[in-house]
């Protein structure tokens, strides 16, 4: 009996060597959020899998599209997903040539949560607040920059939306990574960068840095005592990301449905939301019909958003 069992144990060992490795691309480079969030999830997603396992690759590039593009192109079989963010629905709009479609292209898996973005700016700038940062952009146009993580990466259209509805006028400095443009401005090589929460938080209190306003429509709940930038002086203004696996058109719904269900497994564990609450994200687990009907609405949402920041990329 001991021999059935033991030789039981060995076949299931085998089947779970034998699934093929999923693998969830991330379109930047290694230490943005995307790519901090991956890895905090990928081995728990695993396990939840029944012990698959779970591999993250970095394929940064052109403002994320080289690695979404592969994706798109990848076999619509649930093993290739893409850790995905705004940037993702924001290309269609930003674009002016894109291989790929930012909806019909795609499978919307399984929602994460959202992340709020913090607009950082360097105290080099004579300027303690956002309003004395907006007289003093007005007052020297074109003398100010601000840095991102790329053209046409989500800290780069939130930014020039920011300078358009602000009525300002700065120079877009693009870098390869979010936590090379917040360690140019900490540098005061650059003026100001919007950086997604978790790349923002370590440096609340940081001399090297002012906290300018939170990006959301609600007071983060991370730092409470910073004004909103619609509160801050531009009004109107708000800007937030989605975080979500996003996969190949054409996945089986039933393939679609298990990954999702163990995403949702995991949005109750507490190892994770404690993962996640550093990094700033809020958790959110919905269905996969919820979730595409959030990126068609967000695409919607993003169109206008790059029509109103004028950024456009040929």
């Amino acid at each position: 009996m001991k021999f059935l069992f033991g030789i039981l144990i060995l076949l299931a060992g085998f089947a779970a060597q034998a699934q093929p490795v999923i693998r969830i691309v991330v379109p930047f480079a290694a230490g943005g959020v995307q790519d901090i969030l991956a890895r905090a999830i990928s081995a728990e997603l695993g396990q939840a899998l029944g012990g698959r396992s779970v591999i993250v690759e970095n394929r940064s590039g052109a403002g994320g599209t080289i690695g979404t593009g592969s994706v798109a192109k990848a076999a619509p079989d649930g093993n290739t997903l893409i850790l995905a963010g705004a940037s993702h629905t924001i290309g269609g709009s930003l674009y002016a040539k894109l291989p790929y479609h930012p909806i019909n292209d795609f499978t919307g898996v399984a929602h994460i949560g959202s992340v709020d973005y913090i607009v950082m700016m360097s105290s080099t700038v004579p300027a303690k607040g956002m309003k004395e940062f907006l007289a003093y952009a007005k007052a020297n146009p074109g003398k100010l920059n601000y840095a991102s993580a790329g053209s046409g990466s989500a800290t780069h259209l939130s930014m020039a939306y920011f300078v358009s509805l602000a009525g300002i006028d700065m120079v877009h400095i693009p870098f390869k990574a979010t936590g090379e443009a917040i360690q140019e401005v900490l540098a005061g090589r650059a003026h100001v960068v919007i950086a997604a929460n978790i790349g923002a938080l370590a440096y609340v209190k940081d001399a090297r840095v002012r906290m300018l306003g939170s990006t959301g429509t609600q007071r983060s709940k991370f730092i409470p005592e910073l004004p909103t930038v619609d509160e801050a002086g531009v009004r109107g203004y708000a800007f937030d990301s989605w975080i979500g696996l996003v996969g190949p058109a054409g996945i089986p719904k039933a393939t679609t449905d298990q990954i999702n269900a163990a995403v949702g497994r995991l949005l109750k564990d507490p190892v994770i939301l404690e993962r996640l609450g550093k990094q700033g994200v809020e958790p959110q687990a919905m269905s996969s019909e919820a979730f595409n009907a959030l990126l068609r609405e967000n695409f919607a949402r993003m169109a206008q958003v790059v029509k109103i920041s004028g950024a456009r990329i040929d």
